[in-house]
């Protein structure tokens, strides 16, 4: 499987809503940070901008553009900094699944698109390496992005059989297709996984750890696949990552152990095999390095907080 599918089935993003904002006049909205949701939406009409914590200015939005908000932060958005902002969740009451929120008379400015529930013990630590907002604009060739916008609106202005399942699907397309800009474009540099996939040497190591995580990767193997000399690949890996290449693939075995943990009934040694480990007794000391208790122990609470 390829990095990207590989992390986000292992944060395991559902369909949490999918609804759209209509707004006219000036208009000003603060909403809070809301951890484990991932927001991704697309301007169909109008323009406006975006703050979002951790960022220096706003981004402007205009009609065509789409952006995700990965990490749950604080936002405001509006089209004028000068109006006292209200507050989201006053102004705007839960939505039903498929819902336009009118503000004013919702003739300048429309967006559409979807709020993610992820899980996953580590879905925080994944998310962090993505930056404050993926903006991606107009301009970029986004054919497929584009039409499952328009098949998002046909969905949602028609209350049609099965509605409620192809706009989960789409909205998967779009969290998909915009990361996949994202990390085309020349701003998808910083460090973690994600800024990895856009590294023309590092991308082809990254595909290969998540898609073979069993074998017994050497050093010299990853530096061959990413056509470099020893040294300097693990220098550019540490640098690029932040961690060792081999540390990587450790944690990479860890969360998709935690992921079988939590959701499937594969026992200790079934997983241990299956990731590469000669026996269970050296996965569970792997295991309890990372996380401080046993693979078993972990499975027993992650059992526990499932029944509560």
């Amino acid at each position: 499987m390829d990095p990207l599918s590989d992390i986000l089935s292992l944060l395991r993003p559902r369909s949490y809503i999918s609804s759209g904002l209509e707004a006219g006049g000036d208009w000003s909205l603060q909403f809070d940070p809301q951890e484990g949701l991932i927001k991704c939406y697309a301007v169909t009409r109008g323009e406006c901008l975006l703050l979002v914590d951790g960022c220096d200015a706003p981004t402007h939005l205009e009609e065509g553009d789409c952006f995700v908000l990965p990490s749950g932060r604080r936002f405001w958005m509006g089209n004028n900094r000068e109006v006292a902002a209200v507050a989201a969740r006053d102004l705007l009451p839960a939505v039903r699944d498929g819902g336009m929120v009118r503000i004013n008379r919702g003739d300048r400015f429309q967006i559409v698109g979807s709020r993610f529930a992820v899980g996953g013990t580590h879905a925080a630590d994944m998310l962090g390496v993505l930056p404050p907002i993926v903006h991606v604009s107009r301009a970029a060739e986004q054919a497929v992005l584009r039409s499952s916008v328009e098949m998002m609106m046909q969905e949602m202005r028609n209350s049609r059989p099965g509605g409620h399942l192809v706009s989960q699907h789409l909205a998967h397309i779009m969290l998909v297709q915009a990361l996949r800009h994202y990390l085309d474009s020349t701003s998808a540099t910083g460090p973690g996984w994600f800024g990895a996939l856009a590294d023309p040497h590092l991308s082809r190591v990254m595909a290969a750890l998540h898609n073979d995580t069993a074998r017994r990767w050497s050093l010299q193997d990853l530096a061959a696949e990413a056509g470099m000399s020893r040294s300097a690949f693990a220098s550019h890996f540490k640098e690029r990552v932040g961690s060792t290449p081999i540390e990587y693939l450790t944690r990479l075995r860890m969360l998709h152990a935690i992921d079988r943990l939590e959701h499937s009934d594969d026992t200790v040694s079934v997983i241990a095999l299956d990731l590469g480990y000669e026996s269970e007794s050296a996965f569970s000391t792997a295991f309890k390095r990372l996380h401080g208790v046993s693979p078993r122990q972990f499975g027993r609470l992650a059992t526990a907080a499932a029944a509560e």
